[in-house]
Formats: C-alpha cells, structure tokens, sequence
C-alpha cells in the first residue's frame, strides 16, 4: 500500500510540475498553489473519461493501463533508486495523461473537466488541444 501511494504522490508533483513549466512559458499562467489545487481535478477528468463511453476504447484503456502501472509493484526503474525511480512514473503518467486528453478531444475534456475555466485551459495547453472558448 505504501508504493501505491508514492507513486500516486509522484504523480500529483510530476503533473504539477509539468503543468507549471508549462504555464511559465505564459503571461498570465497560473501560479504553483492553482496547480496544486489543479491535480484532483485531473483524477476526475480521467475518471469521467474512463466511464464515457462516448470516448473511443482505445483511450479507456490507456487510462486503464495507467492506473494499473501506478498501482503495480512492477517498474520499469525500483523506486529504490533516488530520482531516477519516480523518473519512469512521471514519463509515463506525463505520455499517458497527453495521449488520452489528445485522443479524447476538447469536447470530452471540456465535458468531464470539474474544476475551473482556468484549470481547463491549462489542461488543454499541456495537450496542446484547444484552448477554451
């Protein structure tokens, strides 16, 4: 249970990260406590995701194959290792996380998105779909 809940903890910094050195690259981006606040809003995106059937297979069973990897005690790299061992969880969540919100689409993100207007168009920027209207 304990490795479960690293990599979920790996998970909310490497998308907060993500999503804040991209929202640097902006004007008016967003500062690092939105982001913070933004990551339970993607839980929910993905969960709504999953549950559309609407939403093509194909990206149901990446977010499947997601959380199964986070959930494994299989890695490509063991934790153990300082850095490099949540480096391949952050690679995969990040390459996971864009392909389903690009496969989906704006409209489905825009659908099942709980949080903000400005949350949304920082997911959207990070899937480079998009931006809202």
């Amino acid at each position: 249970m304990l490795i479960v809940r690293c990599r979920l903890l790996a998970f909310w910094l490497v998308l907060v990260v993500v999503l804040w050195n991209q929202q640097r690259r902006y004007p008016t981006g967003a500062s690092f406590r939105d982001l913070v606040r933004l990551v339970p809003d993607v839980a929910w995106l993905l969960k709504g995701l999953s549950l559309d059937k609407t939403v093509s297979v194909g990206v149901r069973i990446w977010i499947a194959v997601l959380l199964v990897y986070l959930i494994s005690p299989i890695d490509l790299i063991p934790d153990f290792i300082p850095v490099r061992g949540f480096a391949d969880d952050a690679i995969v969540v990040a390459l996971a996380f864009r392909f389903a919100t690009r496969r989906a689409g704006s409209d489905a993100v825009r659908r099942h998105w709980p949080g903000t207007s400005e949350g949304l168009a920082a997911v959207l920027l990070l899937a480079r779909l998009n931006s809202p209207s």
